[in-house]
């Protein structure tokens, strides 16, 4: 990106995943510091837009009325023709589809910055290689594109600021009680099952957290209430099931009031990690290298097996046993464990 340009505002082209947009703070973090004066604005889908308003520094977020593998390339043109009177002077385009860089190219915006891929070189300025795109993690390689080619800059840790939300009518909305400490539970993950822990799994945690005083509340969207039933099944013991009915700003309003999470390499993972939550994060087909949890209070959950990551969206030897084989007592002690630097934390802070 060129230094030179001091004041005209960035357009950021965001990915359609919620995951990959909390980990695109990281790149709006980056920016800012390396552009203080340059306004930041969001075009995405609308089921990751939500998350784009909650990162410090966006000043406008855009609806892009396409979903996850529509081309409308018409409905792109029409956007990008609709911003040309903006004065961006820099565009970044995350998703490394050929679709994704149209809206930017329609707009005229000067320097068109993203990784080569799918022959849309001819829409960028500057066009990057992207040949570590398997093994660099996701949140560097977003960064990277904040500065020069070949000098990335220090990745930040992706946060996100607290919905402004009234949590108390939101709690009494959803029959919410905070009476003791809550475990929130993110059973989903949009990606496929191969990434899922398993439903009887949850719900032996769920007795764990419930035996040993802790309130248990279930998260996720609405292709998730199916899982979220089950684990409610299963369990036997109350929990607080939302998943499927609240908003995504809701639901990060109201984990970020969990004392810890427990998720799937989900999007509401890093909603969570970003808000600072004690988390712990089960990793199946997915790798812990790639997508990390970021949250500084984190443990990782996963077992080695020689056909893992294998990042399949279904297992391909139908046994799930990366999954399968992590019993719901390690989990519950990593939980443990991570309240407990939590609460250490808080009290020396106290103590201070």
């Amino acid at each position: 990106m060129r230094a030179t340009d001091t004041t005209s505002p960035i357009l950021l082209v965001g990915p359609s995943w919620v995951g990959d947009m909390v980990m695109a703070a990281s790149l709006v973090a980056a920016l800012r510091q390396r552009f203080p004066d340059r306004p930041v604005d969001v075009l995405a889908p609308p089921a990751s837009l939500p998350i784009a308003s909650l990162i410090e520094g966006v000043r406008n977020t855009i609806p892009l009325g396409f979903g996850h593998g529509q081309f409308g390339l018409v409905g792109r043109w029409r956007i990008g023709r609709s911003l040309k009177t903006a004065g961006h002077g820099t565009a970044i385009v995350l998703p490394r589809a050929f679709k994704a860089a149209i809206p930017p190219f329609a707009a005229r915006i000067p320097e068109r910055v993203g990784y080569a891929a799918e022959g849309r070189s001819i829409l960028l300025t500057d066009a990057r290689n992207d040949s570590d795109r398997k093994t660099a993690r996701t949140i560097d390689r977003f960064v990277a594109l904040a500065g020069p080619a070949g000098q990335p800059p220090a990745s930040p840790r992706p946060r996100l600021q607290q919905p402004k939300l009234d949590l108390a009518a939101l709690a009494a909305r959803f029959g919410l009680n905070d009476d003791r400490p809550v475990l929130g539970l993110c059973p989903g993950a949009e990606y496929g099952p191969a990434k899922q822990w398993p439903a009887a799994k949850f719900a032996a945690l769920a007795r764990l957290a419930d035996e040993s005083g802790y309130r248990v509340r279930l998260f996720g969207g609405p292709k998730d209430k199916a899982i979220s039933a089950e684990i409610v099944r299963l369990a036997g013991v109350p929990i607080d099931d939302v998943s499927g009915r609240t908003s995504l700003i809701e639901a990060a309003a109201l984990l970020g009031r969990c004392d810890a999470v427990v998720s799937n390499d989900s999007g509401l993972m890093h909603v969570a990690g970003a808000l600072d939550r004690p988390l712990v994060v089960v990793y199946g087909s997915s790798s812990e290298k790639m997508t990390p949890p970021t949250a500084p209070n984190a443990e990782i959950v996963s077992i080695e097996l020689s056909c893992r990551p294998c990042f399949k969206r279904e297992c391909p030897l139908g046994t799930l046993a990366c999954l399968e084989g992590i019993d719901a007592r390690r989990v519950f002690d990593a939980v443990e464990r991570v309240i407990a630097v939590a609460r250490a934390e808080a009290g020396s802070s106290i103590q201070a």
